[in-house]
């Protein structure tokens, strides 16, 4: 079979199964486009979220917990997951409906199979998802700043998203590379910052944050059990890249969710209850932190 017939019987495959992508490499632009722009005015406190697949359901905890201590954040900044769980608080969306959400929603929702690109899935799926959770609201109507870290790949450069269409930002932000698809936007290609800066306290100074709570979504490479040793440098990379952003933060909260990572809602409900135990904990200097 030729090339053109075997791509042709794929397409027709995938649209027979549903949930795919046949336009993975499609350049967005025009006015909808997201873009990295500056803030209306310099934001003093900022909340940065990290990166972490699914450890990142700690960042629901987290927000749960600033919530019930009566704080908000002047700008949110988020890497991959976190740029979906901060862009949902940003939008306004209580801590409990994230929360609900985060615990409801299926993996499978979010994944658009990809089967005429290099990279098995679309994130098309998360776009879609964000989008219709902010009402389709731009980032820049959202009550809350929303800053999507994303790595551009001709040059590795970490930008930040702050305006255009917020589900299409948080894609980019989680466009694992080599897993999903990266994401084109005015001909360049957008992928997922944590292979360059998983927590982008960075970005959230050279937007003029003031004063910067980080939370830091990786595993506690300290606490790897017994297997878990091809994992080491691995986890050990993530710790360098990580190490020079949270040193620049006046608040780093790395909550205690153990080592391995999981998808159920049990591990879910762990990992959110672990952000929000951790967040309970540091009441005291938040509140400092929040002061005017």
């Amino acid at each position: 079979m030729d090339g053109g017939r075997r791509r042709a019987l794929l397409a027709g495959t995938a649209l027979a199964l549903g949930g795919c992508t046949l336009d993975p490499d499609r350049d967005h632009r025009g006015a909808g486009a997201p873009e990295a722009a500056p803030l209306a005015s310099a934001p003093r406190v900022a909340w940065v979220f990290g990166s972490g697949g699914p450890r990142g359901f700690v960042h629901v905890g987290v927000v749960k917990a600033l919530a019930e201590l009566g704080l908000a954040p002047d700008v949110i900044v988020g890497a991959s997951v976190g740029a979906l769980v901060g862009t949902l608080r940003a939008a306004g969306i209580a801590a409990a409906d994230v929360e609900a959400l985060a615990l409801d929603m299926q993996p499978w929702q979010l994944l658009r199979w990809n089967p005429l690109g290099r990279e098995r899935f679309s994130g098309s799926g998360i776009a879609a998802f964000v989008d219709e959770q902010v009402q389709h609201k731009p980032l820049q109507t959202l009550p809350v700043p929303m800053v999507c870290a994303a790595q551009r790949l001709r040059d590795g450069t970490v930008v930040g998203f702050t305006r255009g269409r917020a589900g299409l930002a948080v894609q980019a932000a989680a466009a694992i590379p080599g897993r999903f698809a990266p994401v084109t936007i005015r001909g360049e290609r957008y992928a997922d910052a944590d292979l360059r800066m998983p927590l982008p306290v960075r970005l959230a100074r050279s937007l003029g944050a003031e004063r910067v709570l980080a939370v830091d979504a990786s595993a506690h490479e300290e606490r790897a059990p017994p297997g878990a040793e091809e994992y080491r440098e691995s986890d050990l990379h993530k710790r360098r890249l990580t190490a020079p952003d949270a040193a620049l933060a006046d608040l780093l909260l790395h909550p205690d969710i153990g080592y391995w990572a999981g998808i159920s809602r049990n591990y879910r409900q762990r990992v959110i209850a672990a952000g929000y135990r951790e967040t309970l904990a540091q009441a005291a200097r938040l509140r400092a932190l929040h002061a005017a």
